[in-house]
């Protein structure tokens, strides 16, 4: 009888103590652990920046953020087999909040520029454009770039056009803003006498008619657009210019563009 106590007793013993171990692999991360889904680490997040201050090609409706940019990254990601996240960003340190990694690329309308280039690597253009000078109706004092002396100039801040506005008047004479459509409906009050601007962002507040404003002369420059990657994400610059050949291809970026502004805005691919 004493036998048989003793062995059931060290038969729940062991028992016991197998179910401790048992929970210890648990608690610890050992095997027990479910694995994670595969599928779900594929799926990674396509973080792309702009300002969100730039219609139509990027900017916030209904709270949400939308626009030529926005879908054309939605486009992208998708090609990529990535989950497309737009975010915005001060235009201002957009270059640094990519270099501090808060986002994977810049899709903003960026000008490929020399001075860019030192910081940060482009894709392949996605859009081509350039600089045009915008007056109210009713101006007929500027027709040309070298009418610009002495005339107070809108730009947004820290882009190409202030640096093409600082050479055809004074540093007093520039006046900086958040976004370009702002600065365009500042026209009609006389608060400036010209906005320097996307020619694609006027021409489309011309065609709504949502101020009374005109181009003059021709464009002042001939910029190309596109993503900008940190230096060392070689891979990711290769996937993204992949991407864009194939929404090229597919017609997808045909798409796109027609809706924003009935036509292509590409132009041909070099």
């Amino acid at each position: 009888m004493k036998k048989k106590w003793v062995t059931v007793l060290l038969s729940t013993m062991m028992t016991g103590s197998l179910l401790l171990t048992a929970c210890g692999t648990q608690d610890t991360g050992g095997k027990a652990e479910p694995k994670a889904d595969p599928k779900a680490a594929e799926q990674k997040e396509f973080h792309y920046a702009m300002s969100g201050l730039y219609k139509p090609f990027n900017f916030k409706e209904n709270g949400q953020l939308t626009g030529f940019d926005v879908e054309i990254g939605q486009a992208l990601a998708e090609k990529m087999g990535m989950k497309p996240v737009p975010v915005t960003n001060p235009w201002e340190t957009i270059v640094q909040g990519l270099l501090a990694k808060k986002y994977d690329a810049i899709l903003g309308s960026m000008t490929i520029t020399e001075e860019r280039l030192k910081a940060v690597n482009f894709s392949k253009p996605y859009y081509r454009s350039g600089s045009e000078i915008f007056v109210a109706e009713s101006n007929q004092d500027i027709k040309s770039p070298d009418s610009l002396k002495g005339k107070k100039i809108g730009v947004v801040k820290a882009s190409v056009y202030k640096d093409l506005a600082l050479k055809h008047t004074d540093k007093a004479n520039v006046v900086e803003y958040d976004s370009d459509l702002t600065a365009l409906m500042d026209l009609p009050t006389s608060r400036l006498d010209a906005v320097i601007t996307d020619q694609m962002v006027g021409l489309r507040m011309m065609k709504e008619g949502k101020a009374k404003i005109k181009d003059v002369g021709q464009p002042m420059t001939h910029d190309d657009q596109a993503l900008a990657i940190r230096k060392e994400d070689k891979e990711l610059g290769a996937k993204i210019n992949k991407a864009l050949e194939e929404i090229i291809k597919d017609g997808t970026y045909d798409k796109i563009s027609e809706k924003w502004f009935g036509r292509n805005i590409l132009g041909e691919q070099k």
